[in-house]
């Protein structure tokens, strides 16, 4: 029984134009004819400026926000299938909407679910997206994903870097799953930073853990906010001084003033801490913070063994305080972990 070959076709929304340009370059084919027409009101419509019919079809077009970005792709999902194409895959470089994976707090949508429902109600057959916030939004969907990850390509220019003394860092905990398969894969140490949000895009405090002075650090994340203009223009802006104590000098004392320079969103935060390392095998150090965001301390205990590294640490934020320096609110946190060195 002779198969049937189905002809391709390759469209590009507003988001991915340069995108499909490239994809279509790289396979000897021509981008397909397509419009979008705006309206006064702000409504717009898809439509395909050639035929489809019996085609597999490639839609290219991430979803970030703004919304129209996820309507435009899903306008040309119901415009292939109602032009009777044979199935259409839809290509998202970007999933947008991808952090609100699930339920974080009460009262609150799983906005990934919802996108992945729509998709799927629009008439998509399969999707193909990279580097996903989650890799188990991949299981809101009715049909195949196929999950594709930019290490393919970051790996092998890293590594052609030649970089000595270097680490792989990971901004958050959400992402150390992803930085530890870098850090396997080039058989590097690994770093973790925990932060805590004052609220959505501010930092209120960041704790390193690992070593990172005098190494080449390699940050590794999967989503980068932009926004206003003042955000984008934003600069952090540190001094810090370190003094070794002369008499016993594995004894070191720090200061760091830091300083987010943000529109509204500025920020400034001065630490003092003392670390101190009497054994090759053990270290420890202790901060005390003040800023706009209050005051706060902290403690960290490093144990290193071949092949592992076993930590513990505290941070407590007391938040803000009144004349009488009597806080008004505070918080904790308590960190435990190992890392293990390939």
């Amino acid at each position: 029984m002779q198969s049937i070959v189905h002809p391709i076709k390759i469209f590009a929304g507003t988001a991915s134009r340069y995108m499909g340009e490239e994809i279509c370059k790289d396979l000897g084919v021509e981008l397909g004819k397509m419009n979008v027409q705006h309206f006064a009101d702000g409504e717009f419509e898809v439509s395909f400026e050639e035929t489809v019919r019996g085609c597999e079809v490639y839609l290219v077009q991430s979803t970030f926000p703004s919304c129209d970005n996820l309507m435009e792709l899903l306008l040309m999902i119901d415009a292939a299938k109602r032009a009777s194409a044979h199935s259409v895959i839809a290509v998202i470089p970007y999933f947008g909407w991808a952090r609100q994976d699930r339920k974080d707090k009460p009262r609150v949508s799983i906005a990934a679910k919802l996108v992945a429902d729509l998709l799927s109600a629009a008439g998509v057959n399969r999707v193909i997206t990279m580097d996903l916030h989650a890799d188990q939004i991949q299981g809101f969907f009715d049909v195949p994903v196929d999950h594709l990850y930019a290490s393919s390509v970051f790996i092998p220019y890293i590594q052609s870097l030649k970089l000595e003394d270097m680490v792989i860092a990971t901004p958050d905990v959400g992402g150390a799953k992803r930085a530890n398969s870098y850090a396997k894969y080039l058989n590097v140490p690994l770093v973790l930073c925990h932060k805590q949000r004052a609220k959505a895009n501010v930092v209120e405090s960041m704790t390193v853990i690992g070593d990172v002075k005098d190494k080449n650090v390699i940050l590794i994340d999967d989503m980068g906010d932009t926004g206003s203009k003042t955000r984008m223009l934003g600069a952090t802006l540190n001094l810090g001084a370190e003094y070794t104590l002369p008499v016993y000098r594995k004894l070191t004392f720090g200061l760091l003033n830091t300083t987010r320079i943000q529109g509204k969103y500025t920020w400034t935060d001065f630490r003092l801490s003392a670390n101190v390392a009497p054994a090759k095998c053990f270290d420890a150090g202790v901060n005390m913070s003040a800023g706009t965001f209050g005051i706060g301390f902290g403690w960290l205990l490093n144990l290193h063994v071949p092949g592992y590294n076993f930590f513990v640490g505290m941070d407590r934020t007391l938040g803000k305080v009144s004349k009488q320096f009597v806080p008004l609110n505070s918080n904790a946190s308590v960190n435990l972990g190992m890392n293990i060195l390939f």
